[in-house]
């Protein structure tokens, strides 16, 4: 069985997701890396399922940017879990609209 990365992870919280991104170079070999998305949680869907999601978004280049990651994904390394902000919705969609400040605390 492997291992949940995502377990503790709740909406509001920013989140660095490290994941293994294999890659063809020219010459035709495959050559892995560990890529990071940071961003905050706005979703987490399914519960303790095995076919559970976490949606995360964040602004890249101004231009929002949302990934959702299978809570079992094997290619996920690690999930650091960066600050908490207060909120009281269970689904954060409406940062996709309103550009809201969250009141954050920092995780110890």
């Amino acid at each position: 069985m492997q291992e949940n990365h995502f377990i503790g992870v709740v909406p509001g919280m920013t989140v660095k997701v490290h994941q293994k991104i294999k890659e063809l170079n020219p010459k035709g070999e495959e050559k892995e890396r560990v890529q990071v998305f940071e961003g905050i949680v706005i979703s987490r869907k399914g519960g303790e399922r095995t076919g559970a999601t976490v949606m995360v978004r964040k602004i890249s280049s101004g231009v929002g940017v949302e990934k959702i990651f299978p809570v079992n994904l094997p290619s996920i390394v690690k999930v650091e879990k960066i600050k908490q902000a207060d909120v009281r919705r269970a689904k954060l969609y409406y940062l996709r609209t309103h550009k809201k400040r969250l009141k954050e605390k920092v995780l110890a």
